[in-house]
């Protein structure tokens, strides 16, 4: 016999599956719903954190919860040659916010860009939307060479970012790629506006030249509800004639 919670979550789910209750569409309070079901305000949220780990149901901060609008899947392109690879629904439809620091290396970003402590680096944090709803969390590093100070005091946009550190870099040797499925972190399930218990997409990307050094890192996070990632390898055959 399932339990208050699961009989909860399974009749609110139908609700919003038939149509009864709308994408976008605010649900009633949580004193409302529980009186509905007759249950404590404490069981109705575990019914409600069901439906918002399926990522049926959002949490909005001083507003209440809402349906989810249907969201197209992520796919992340690897292998890309441009800084921070190519995370993308329809690239049209992105706005990108870019926030720019200066910092030290510290903790994993010495490992991360073979560095060594107290380096000078700078951070692009970009978070991606799509529409109104955050699309993907991204944050590059680059040694502070390669960012001149007068990108940070321009406030450029993320496309003039790209062009930047493209124009400053020199040529590229290796991208390194390596994937993998966590938790977020307070702040990505805050910046993303998905649940704590929603496991995300990591994915680290170091870049190096020609003589071994890394020129950029990126830590990519997208939500694992809808993000997916495609990797090619393409092989040059090398065909040879005979001479008959």
């Amino acid at each position: 016999m399932p339990s208050r919670r699961d009989a909860i979550a399974d009749d609110l789910r139908a609700r919003i599956t038939t149509g009864r209750i709308g994408p976008g569409e605010c649900l009633p309070s949580e004193a409302h719903l529980a009186s509905q079901y007759g249950v404590s305000t404490l069981t109705l949220r575990n019914a409600l954190a069901v439906l918002q780990t399926e990522g049926i149901v959002e949490k909005v901060h001083d507003k209440g919860n809402f349906v989810r609008r249907p969201l197209r899947r992520i796919t992340y392109v690897g292998g890309d040659r441009t800084p921070g690879g190519r995370a993308a629904a329809d690239a049209a439809a992105l706005s990108v916010s870019v926030h720019t620091t200066r910092l030290r290396a510290r903790g994993h970003l010495v490992a991360l860009l073979m560095v060594s402590t107290s380096s000078p680096l700078t951070e692009f944090l970009c978070v991606s939307h799509e529409a109104e709803k955050p699309h993907s969390l991204t944050r590059i590093y680059v040694p502070s060479d390669l960012a001149p100070a007068a990108m940070l005091r321009e406030s450029p946009s993320y496309e003039d970012v790209m062009r930047r550190l493209t124009e400053l870099r020199p040529p590229l040797a290796e991208v390194r790629e390596r994937v993998s499925v966590r938790l977020p972190t307070p702040e990505e399930a805050s910046a993303l506006r998905i649940s704590p218990a929603l496991a995300v997409l990591a994915i680290t990307r170091q870049t190096a030249d020609i003589t071994g050094r890394v020129i950029e890192a990126a830590l990519l996070v997208l939500p694992g509800d809808r993000a997916d990632a495609v990797f090619t390898t393409h092989y040059m055959n090398d065909e040879r004639g005979t001479e008959g």
